[in-house]
């Protein structure tokens, strides 16, 4: 998946960073390929699975800036359920190729 122009000011607008943030491109690419590790393919844009997508990537994304220089001594650090249930959801309604059916 491309970081254009329109969905990198949308990211930088999310994260609340300048869209010229270098460190951008490096996360997105980071999160989209966390999301096809993950079995969850870039859907179709405009599709209703679409919005989700961009959602759990703007998350990684953000995370990623937020601790991108912060260390934890002795702390636990949830996972944001919010992005869990989606990621979850996203996984589960994952299309099925002809050729994974067995038919």
């Amino acid at each position: 998946m491309e970081l254009t122009d329109e969905r990198r000011r949308a990211l930088a607008e999310y994260c609340r960073v300048d869209d010229d943030d270098a460190l951008l491109d490096g996360f997105f690419a980071a999160a989209v390929g966390y999301m096809e590790t993950a079995g969850v393919c870039a859907p179709e844009s405009g599709s209703p699975r679409a919005a989700q997508y961009d959602l759990c990537v703007n998350y990684l994304v953000l995370d990623m800036y937020d601790r991108r220089d912060v260390s934890f001594a002795g702390t636990v650090v949830a996972d944001n359920p919010a992005f869990r249930r989606m990621m979850n959801q996203l996984k589960l309604s994952e299309p099925v190729s002809d050729s994974d059916t067995g038919s």
